[in-house]
């Protein structure tokens, strides 16, 4: 006799039984990752473009309109003609590695444990990476693009050299493809990131923020004033922030 089907399963399957799980796990999931980015990016863009919240912009500078939709169209460019094919391309290897799409979902333990480990994998690995970028070539021919926006916004956060979406990607996906999760974990964590990213990019410290209630978690005050130094240093990379910050900064001067 089979098991009796969930609330959740139900929607699943009405969600994804239209579909191959070749278009799920590539075309579907891009979709999903748009939507998400662009929904929750959005918001920071407009608050900026119409001078609402200013009390809680992180720096006095806006960024004019043209220069904000000059990062909206890149980044669909980039979006369509990077991550939408290494998704396809990488498909193979998530599917050997155990990707399923099929009933039953993942228990929630499951579902916990491995998008705990891919926040703290993804973590490692992109701090490791980030330093990496900012040493003196890297940082000229990479990843000085995604300083372009000194003062950053919601959808600055994905803003990059194709080559350094290649690497965030890698960090990314790595984890679920050493675990070969169930699509739906994989969409979580997807999503979970996308808004983590987005969050630390907005350029507003609300009081709402994740980072009042995380001591771990830097968020959006910390990595707006990252953005503002055109060069970090190698070693010590939050030093000059919490130095700053200790000295009442005048948030308003771009370094």
């Amino acid at each position: 006799m089979a098991a009796p089907v969930s609330g959740l399963e139900s929607a699943w399957q009405l969600v994804t039984g239209n579909f191959t799980e070749f278009q799920l796990a590539t075309v579907i999931t891009f979709l999903l990752h748009e939507t998400v980015f662009f929904l929750s990016g959005l918001p920071s863009l407009l608050f900026e473009r119409f001078g609402l919240f200013a009390k809680y912009k992180i720096q006095k500078k806006s960024n004019t309109s043209a220069y904000q939709n000059r990062c909206v169209l890149r980044l669909i460019l980039y979006h369509v003609c990077v991550n939408l094919p290494v998704m396809i391309f990488s498909y193979p290897a998530f599917k050997f590695m155990g990707l399923r799409s099929s009933l039953p979902l993942p228990h929630w333990t499951v579902v916990v444990s491995q998008v705990l480990f891919y926040f703290v994998l993804e973590d490692f690995i992109f701090y490791w990476g980030h330093r990496a970028l900012h040493t003196k070539w890297l940082y000229k021919h990479v990843h000085s693009v995604h300083h372009e926006y000194a003062t950053p916004f919601g959808l600055t956060s994905e803003y990059a050299h194709p080559a350094e979406i290649l690497f965030l990607g890698f960090a990314t996906i790595v984890g679920p493809a050493l675990t070969g999760p169930h699509l739906f974990t994989l969409w979580l964590w997807m999503v979970l990131r996308v808004l983590e990213t987005v969050e630390a990019h907005s350029g507003y410290h609300f009081p709402w923020s994740p980072s009042n209630f995380l001591p771990l978690y830097g968020g959006s005050d910390f990595h707006d004033y990252h953005h503002r130094v055109l060069y970090t240093k190698l070693f010590g990379t939050d030093k000059d922030y919490r130095k700053a910050k200790a000295g009442g900064e005048n948030e308003g001067k771009n370094l």
